[in-house]
């Protein structure tokens, strides 16, 4: 956490490895299991996530042991150990390595993060948005929130949706016509409609998201004595942003760049063939 003055913005905990932030200081696989789930989330957010994961909302156990909890619900903690481990080792791709890659390539993995988004992220901050009972203090936030984040929920998958239906298949015709899989008379017809400037600027419309979030959050700031439920809430709010930045600069900086040039080879090669026609 990044403490500034009196209060906490929160930050962005790196994963780490269970045996070396956990095993290390405790005895055994048994201590682990022994410990509250409240020690456990505070200790590092990204267990919050894990426990989503299985089924299990962490806000509704904070005094009870990781053993019980996992019995209630069927889960070996080994399970979450290892899960644990396999998030600490995740990383993503380099905006270098993925330069170096052909377009279809960053599409897969544009695709594969919206995946990633609609299937584990949101539903993970809505169930916290949902679920939890705020302190008094944080009520009338929460009320807003409530309102405010299934609406940003819904433009955000109907985005997905029309980017993955309009730019990503844009970008598989164009690759069709470069490898002549059209006749002429339909390849001018793809290249008339939806050209790539097009979708770039209205792409730039949904560059900043979570405007209307960061401002009712005070930019994820909370006072240090934040009960853990908002402090993970804001984490995760702050780190779905980040995420999306970094998601909208590989768009932004890579495809369309790439998308660009693909329009413009597929052009080339079109009015090269009317010429000979």
């Amino acid at each position: 956490m990044f403490i500034r003055g009196d209060g906490i913005m929160a930050q962005f905990i790196p994963l780490f490895s269970v045996k070396k932030n956990y095993f290390c200081n405790m005895r055994s696989v048994n201590d682990f299991e022994k410990s509250l789930v409240g020690d456990l989330v505070s200790a590092n957010y990204v267990f919050a996530s894990v426990l989503h994961y299985f089924g299990i909302s962490f806000y509704q156990y904070p005094t009870q042991s990781l053993e019980v909890v996992c019995k209630k619900h069927k889960v070996h903690s080994s399970q979450l150990i290892i899960e644990l481990e396999s998030w600490a080792q995740r990383k993503d791709p380099t905006n270098e390595e993925l330069y170096w890659n052909p377009i279809e390539v960053l599409v897969a993995y544009l695709k594969k993060k919206h995946y990633y988004f609609v299937r584990q992220e949101l539903p993970f901050l809505s169930n916290i948005i949902s679920g939890i009972t705020p302190e008094p203090k944080f009520a009338s936030l929460m009320a807003d929130l409530r309102i405010m984040f299934p609406l940003f929920v819904e433009d955000f998958i109907h985005h997905i949706h029309e980017e993955e239906s309009r730019l990503f298949k844009r970008i598989e015709l164009l690759q069709d016509i470069e490898e002549n899989r059209f006749s002429l008379t339909d390849a001018i017809t793809i290249l008339e409609r939806d050209p790539i400037h097009m979708l770039a600027d209205q792409h730039e419309i949904h560059d900043d998201e979570m405007e209307g979030i960061r401002k009712l959050t005070a930019d994820y700031y909370l006072d240090a004595d934040a009960p853990l439920t908002m402090k993970v809430l804001y984490h995760e709010l702050q780190n779905f942003e980040k995420e999306l930045r970094i998601h909208a600069k590989i768009e932004d900086e890579l495809l369309f760049p790439k998308a660009v040039e693909l329009e413009k080879e597929a052009l080339r090669q079109i009015h090269k063939k009317t010429r000979k026609n």
